[in-house]
């Protein structure tokens, strides 16, 4: 029989809430002893938390509940609107909502958890920078980048997971989720890392989707000439990723109700990719591969080959090659002569198919470069007027540059505790949704690298932008069926993703601003009749322009990369801290965790922040740590439980301990006067 059946039957209205409490502690096997000189509200909310546990256990029901009908199923599906975090308003409604409604209009851990987290954590870069990373820091390295990050992120989950299950869980999300846990100081720093990270990520979103339109969907829309050179690439990005979001915020400021309709065509648009992507790795052959002209071991563009609409790829003294490099007075030097007489003419599938011989040529070789540098020869400089552009670095690269480009694409694992108000089960679905969605994820993460080795050219890797295949995205060139579904499934996805961003952000701001911790914050508090945080919107639609006006997925994913290894950081800290402690209110129902696991976490996190760029990890440290003392200054006035707190009270009592019976020296002495007072 459950505990609030139970409450119910041996209740009667003279006994008094102190008596009834008991009782229930008494039920539970708790002795009132254990819970003595704990806040009340505590002991409330864990045995709150057990009424929940223990509706499984509803010993003189019936039998069996009818199943749901399998319409309940897809009317959720219908319904998803992929773990957009309501505000305060929002929650109250929903409460009311879920009060007259039964448990079968809510989510479970599909819908409420997996599906969120893999959404948000699936994203652009998988489809237009992992290829690229690959070709440079070869398979092993880049497969190391990957673990390494997918590590992060499964032991910041578990670390989320405890969280999620130390007494019942709040509705409004993450942050309440972690500020609840670790106190107001903590949690304000947490809360706005994780905006800040929330914001501009939704700038590399847009952006990314301004690149898939411009270099691979419709390069003729180009307003500041030829696409290949950075300025023009950078500038065209600027305006129309104003365009973009602009269209964007307008979508936004028509409310969540109208973004949730959009969040399911996003999930089937990266999912349908994905599965394509897969596909078309098993099934590509040099039948269906593009090809590539190289002279020597250098690549050219294929619009550099190609004369009236056929590739012109040897070195007949008619050829296009032969003209630019000997021939024709502005281009041919000594210097470009010698080196096509030197070099030999070369036509090959750029993805010829799985074999061990590509995935050994790409395993272990790197190639990291400085900005403008070739590939393939670092003394021997390449340039654009010979068709030598997919040999150019574009960036600088290195191991470390490399995982601050490739850290973003595997956060979002908090999505689905955003919906926590939503969900039938929190303590359940959150942990075990997450993980899954960690798992299934990183599968994919892992995996593609070591593929895209077997089946690629490593040159044609190296190629960021496919100029030596037509500009086509590498890993649209070999999807199956067709490129299109590639590009048309990451825009769409890319936009989504940007959309739910900006959707959830100022939801976020408005979340900290009402909870009165950091007060020049309070300006964004106010909500619309409709339940819209409009000044937080507008906020928010400041910040993610500068990130557009950046211009560069490159130099937008080291910061991105900054605030959300700050917030997970934080995450382990609390959870390492109040499992260390031991703390009486600390008691987690999460079996698989443990506070060395969050230590471990902990150090991953600030590992990574240092590799990933040493000065961004200073400037980020100082951020978070400004906005801890503010709020302990300024807005610490709630106490919701300090995990510095209880590390001070434990080191505190170890010292006294320590001192125990032994004699002080008189030099050592120091009086004390205490005054006691009574009251009453």
């Amino acid at each position: 029989m459950s505990v609030r059946k139970i409450s119910k039957k041996f209740s009667v209205q003279s006994v008094e809430a102190s008596e009834l409490k008991s009782t229930k502690l008494s039920l539970l096997g708790e002795s009132t002893e254990a819970y003595a000189g704990i806040p009340t509200e505590v002991v409330d909310e864990d045995i709150e938390a057990e009424d929940e546990d223990n509706t499984q256990l509803n010993l003189f029901e019936e039998d069996g509940k009818a199943l749901p009908p399998m319409s309940n199923w897809f009317g959720k599906l219908a319904a998803y609107t992929g773990g957009i975090e309501p505000t305060v308003g929002e929650t109250k409604q929903l409460r009311e909502k879920q009060t007259k409604s039964n448990d079968n209009k809510r989510l479970g851990t599909i819908l409420g958890v997996f599906l969120p987290c893999c959404q948000n954590i699936f994203g652009i870069l998988l489809f237009v920078r992992v290829g690229w990373i690959t070709g440079v820091a070869g398979a092993l390295q880049t497969f190391l980048i990957v673990l390494l990050c997918c590590s992060c992120t499964m032991l910041t989950a578990l670390s989320m997971s405890a969280i999620a299950t130390n007494g019942k869980v709040p509705a409004g999300g993450s942050y309440f989720m972690i500020s609840r846990s670790i106190g107001p100081a903590f949690g304000g720093a947490v809360g706005i890392l994780f905006y800040l990270g929330t914001t501009i990520a939704s700038a590399m979103y847009l952006v990314g989707a301004v690149e898939v339109f411009l270099k691979y969907i419709f390069p003729q829309a180009s307003l500041f000439g030829d696409i290949t050179s950075d300025a023009a690439l950078f500038n065209n990005t600027r305006v129309y990723g104003t365009i973009l979001l602009f269209i964007v915020m307008c979508c936004v400021f028509m409310g969540i109700r109208f973004v949730s309709r959009f969040a399911a065509v996003s999930l089937a648009a990266v999912l349908i990719s994905i599965i394509c992507v897969y596909l078309g790795i098993f099934t590509v052959n040099s039948s269906r591969s593009p090809f590539v002209c190289a002279l020597g071991g250098r690549l050219l563009s294929q619009d550099f080959v190609t004369v009236n609409g056929t590739v012109e790829c040897h070195k007949n003294v008619t050829g296009p090659i032969y003209d630019v490099y000997c021939s024709n007075p502005e281009t041919a030097t000594d210097e470009s002569c010698a080196f096509f007489n030197a070099n030999n003419i070369s036509y090959f599938p750029a993805m010829p198919g799985l074999t061990s011989k590509k995935f050994f040529e790409n395993f272990l070789q790197s190639y990291y470069r400085e900005k403008g540098q070739a590939y393939d020869n670092i003394d021997f400089p390449a340039d654009r007027k010979y068709g030598q552009g997919p040999n150019i670095a574009d960036v600088t690269s290195s191991f470390m540059l490399l995982l601050g480009i490739y850290f973003p694409s595997v956060t979002g694992i908090m999505a689905g505790s955003n919906r926590s108000g939503d969900l039938t089960n929190p303590q359940k679905s959150i942990p075990l949704g997450t993980i899954l969605a960690i798992a299934m994820t990183s599968f994919v993460y892992l995996s593609s690298p070591l593929l895209f080795a077997a089946i690629c050219d490593g040159s044609v890797m190296r190629d960021k932008f496919g100029e030596s295949y037509g500009g086509i995205l590498l890993v649209a060139a070999f999807a199956w069926p067709h490129f299109w579904v590639i590009l048309i499934g990451s825009c769409l996805s890319t936009i989504g993703a940007g959309l739910q961003s900006l959707t959830g952000a100022p939801r976020l701001l408005q979340a900290i601003a009402q909870d009165n911790v950091m007060p020049f914050l309070n300006v964004f508090k106010v909500i619309t009749k409709r339940g819209e945080p409009l000044r937080a919107q507008l906020l928010c639609y400041g910040i993610a322009q500068l990130g557009i006006l950046i211009a560069s997925i490159d130099h937008l994913t080291p910061l991105i990369t900054m605030f959300f290894l700050m917030c997970y950081g934080f995450v382990n800290l609390a959870t390492m801290l109040n499992g260390f402690l031991k703390e009486p209110s600390w008691r987690p129902r999460f079996r698989f965790y443990h506070w060395f696991l969050s230590f471990i976490g902990l150090c991953l996190c600030i590992a990574l922040m240092f590799i990933s760029s040493w000065y961004y990890t200073i400037v980020a440290w100082a951020l978070a740590f400004a906005i801890y003392k503010y709020i302990e200054f300024r807005g610490a006035s709630k106490e919701w439980g300090d995990a510095t707190r209880g590390l001070q009270m434990s080191t505190a009592k170890q010292a006294i301990l320590k001192l125990g019976n032994k004699p002080i020296h008189t030099k050592k002495l120091a009086t004390t006067d205490f005054s006691l007072f009574t009251t009453g």
